[in-house]
């Protein structure tokens, strides 16, 4: 810039230095200085009107052939030009490889902004949400209203309330035959992406399971209803012969077991239909600790020392039969699987983060390996010893769907050989102090 400056002065130097010998030899110089200033002047005043007049068209063309300072503006003001120009057409080239390669995707994106307005979606997110060319601009929750989503939305964008780490399922909008998945993840300042996912045959295929499981345990539950009456006819006459008491006993054992895996099956199979939020019971949380202490002490049989603190009464809020299923399958399965003379705590604590009900056991412990699928239905730690226990191995799969209905969670602490404590953990939402009631 500095160069340009001193090239420029110099040829005001040379004009005036000119005018002024041409004035000299005329006996006007002065007259001949103004008339080359003034044509120098009007020649920089023409070349910026010409530059002026270029950049008010848009730029379009090359820039306006200059000398001087104004050339050399010009010339780096072009170059500047075909640069931006060759960086708009690699970002042009990058945007179309972007929407093509999201175009051949089978799941929906769809791009927000501005507190949610629809700013761009792939062909498969237009198909599922029915989404039109001119819907752009337009807030998301006008085509989605279910509340469910709304809510999601907000708090993963926003932050408002407790953003849900799971995707929302819900129907297709304006087709209830399709079921979709949806998952909003938020980027920049007020911008986010949405996935979503079409998993009807995966819902389908689910519900036949669910439908399936429920129709054979119902099926199930009348002839062995008629064997155990049979079974207990004849252990009760007396007129059975010697040689059969063992056997008899023996099915009658199975007959019970096979009865409470159906009444399980059946529970999980109501609880996997119904709808995901619970009743408005009001269940006192030390009446109902002390019914599981009493039902855990029966099944114990005085082998167990079975402990319940519960300092700060309170009461939760959802189905009071759903509430006691969950906490007596913790209590039962600590009376299972801890030795004989082994105290097992049943404690209640309040906090910030709401109540919490926790078993403490010192049975045989559980690795570490196996807590993250100790909910899956079906699974065992130890296959031998639950089956001598009497365990249907879906307690805690059960424990799992009443805590989705709940709005609570699971956790486990555990030391192999040591025990373990299993804990419900319930939010504030749920609670009502006893003495504030």
């Amino acid at each position: 810039m500095l160069d340009r400056s001193i090239g420029e002065f110099s040829r005001f130097i040379v004009i005036a230095l000119g005018t002024t010998i041409l004035g000299f030899s005329s006996g006007h110089w002065w007259m001949s200085l103004c008339a080359g200033l003034a044509v120098y002047l009007f020649w920089l005043l023409w070349q910026q009107n010409q530059f002026d007049h270029w950049l008010s068209n848009g730029r379009r063309g090359p820039a306006p052939t200059s000398f001087g300072v104004w050339g050399d503006i010009s010339d780096d003001f072009y170059r500047m030009q075909r640069r931006h120009r060759k960086e708009k057409q690699k970002l042009h080239s990058m945007l179309r490889r972007v929407q093509d390669s999201t175009s051949a995707l089978r799941e929906g994106i769809v791009a927000l902004e501005d507190e949610g307005n629809l700013a761009w979606w792939n062909p498969a997110a237009g198909q599922m949400l029915r989404l039109q060319a001119d819907d752009a601009g337009q807030p998301l929750v006008n085509f989605v209203r279910d509340p469910r989503f709304v809510e999601h939305m907000y708090n993963r964008m926003f932050g408002r309330g407790r953003p849900s780490l799971e995707p929302i399922t819900l129907p297709a909008p304006g087709d209830d035959s399709r079921i979709l998945t949806m998952e909003v993840t938020r980027f920049g300042h007020d911008e986010a992406l949405v996935i979503v996912r079409d998993v009807t045959r995966l819902h389908n295929l689910e519900q036949m399971r669910r439908d399936f499981v429920a129709n054979v345990s119902h099926e199930l539950r009348t002839p062995l209803t008629v064997i155990a009456g049979y079974l207990e006819t004849l252990q009760m006459s007396g007129q059975a012969p010697r040689n059969w008491e063992r056997p008899l006993s023996q099915m009658s054992e199975q007959t019970v077991r096979m009865t409470g895996l159906v009444n399980d099956l059946l529970l999980l199979a109501r609880l996997e239909t119904s709808e995901r939020e619970s009743g408005r019971d009001k269940v006192s949380v030390r009446q109902l600790m002390e019914q599981v202490a009493g039902e855990a002490r029966s099944l114990s049989g005085g082998r167990h020392e079975i402990s319940v603190e519960c300092i700060e009464d309170c009461t939760i809020t959802g189905t009071s039969g759903e509430l006691h299923s969950a906490f007596a399958n913790l209590a039962f399965n600590a009376v299972k699987y801890s030795p004989d003379g082994g105290p097992i705590e049943l404690r209640w604590r309040l906090d910030a983060a709401g109540g919490h009900f926790s078993v403490k056991d010192c049975g045989i412990g559980i690795d570490p390996v196996h807590i993250p699928r100790l909910t899956e239905r079906f699974y065992r730690v130890d296959a031998g010893r639950s089956r001598e226990s009497g365990g249907t191995g879906l307690g805690l799969a059960i424990v799992k769907h009443v805590l989705l209905r709940h709005g609570a969670n699971l956790s486990v602490t555990s030391v192999p050989g040591r025990g373990s404590t299993f804990t419900l953990n319930f939010p504030t939402q749920k609670l009502t102090l006893t003495n504030s009631a």
